[in-house]
């Protein structure tokens, strides 16, 4: 039998993991042993032994405690205890380490956020291949005013609560972060330098004479290269596959969360959500802290 863990999270600033909530956790986890608090009532570790930690029956597990949770907003990752702490972190920023998609604030100033939207949507479910969406919607930016970024970044864009906590922490206990989008440069490099990641990898937008030529430069930067950048890095560190954890919330990043050791869907598009090996639904992103065993005292704040 393996030692594994099931760490239940509630959100942030709600104490609603009670008695009921660990109550029907332990009816379904195997020779469960007694929760552990990370922080009371917000998130505590729950040991229990597995046969097997095969990533999908270990996901199928969480939905179904999940399910018996009858409907309280309490997320719940399952996975192996050995190598909870993870030592590479890559992230997705659009919608995930930031609340917005960058394409869709710049679409808005030449007055097309709702058609670019659209596209964005169906490319993040997975219903068009993300990088002849990306041209499509990179070609209605010619001519913007490429200085528009930066009032982009101050005004519109808000990063996900947890986001820096998380960072913060991870790298003040040794793992190295990287921030990998199918966005723009322009934004990645700001944005990864105030959240505190080592580095920052994305698409390069195209500029002649200030303004956006409607051009990204190739090859395009989407689901195949952020999984070539995780195995790049895991390499170039070292580590094992169990010793890496990636989040993102689109199908782009779907083949980098599974190729991960915590792969995490984070309030994901439903294939995705399904897809993961885990998922958060209700936290915030410091639910990734408590899901590597780290109680909020030892949390770094910003």
């Amino acid at each position: 039998m393996i030692s594994c863990i099931a760490t239940l999270i509630a959100q942030p600033g709600r104490a609603t993991i009670d008695s009921n909530v660990i109550g029907a956790a332990l009816a379904f986890l195997p020779r469960s042993g007694a929760p552990r608090w990370l922080s009371e009532g917000e998130a505590c570790d729950i040991p229990f032994a597995s046969a097997s930690v095969d990533k999908d029956a270990l996901a199928m597990l969480a939905l179904e405690v999940r399910n018996a949770f009858a409907g309280a907003p309490v997320d719940i990752v399952c996975q192996p205890e050995p190598g909870r702490r993870k030592k590479l972190f890559l992230a997705d920023m659009d919608s995930t380490m930031i609340g917005q998609e960058c394409i869709d604030e710049l679409a808005d100033l030449v007055g097309m956020k709702e058609h670019v939207s659209a596209i964005t949507e169906r490319a993040m479910r997975g219903e068009i291949a993300f990088e002849p969406a990306l041209r499509e919607r990179v070609a209605l930016l010619k001519g913007l005013d490429a200085q528009v970024v930066g009032k982009v970044i101050e005004e519109r864009i808000t990063l996900t609560p947890g986001g820096r906590t998380l960072v913060r922490t991870m790298r003040a206990n040794g793992a190295h972060t990287a921030l990998v989008s199918g966005g723009f440069t322009l934004f990645t490099s700001q944005i990864a330098k105030t959240i505190g990641f080592h580095e920052d990898r994305a698409n390069n937008l195209v500029i002649e004479d200030g303004k956006f030529a409607g051009l990204v430069s190739e090859p395009i930067l989407g689901r195949e290269a952020k999984l070539a950048t995780l195995v790049e890095l895991r390499d170039a560190n070292g580590l094992t596959a169990e010793q890496t954890m990636a989040v993102g919330d689109g199908a782009n990043d779907l083949a980098m969360l599974q190729e991960a050791g915590l792969g995490v869907a984070f309030h994901a598009k439903p294939a995705v959500a399904a897809a993961a090996h885990a998922r958060i639904d209700f936290g915030d992103l410091s639910a990734l802290l408590y899901a590597q065993g780290y109680a909020k005292s030892e949390w770094v704040e910003n």
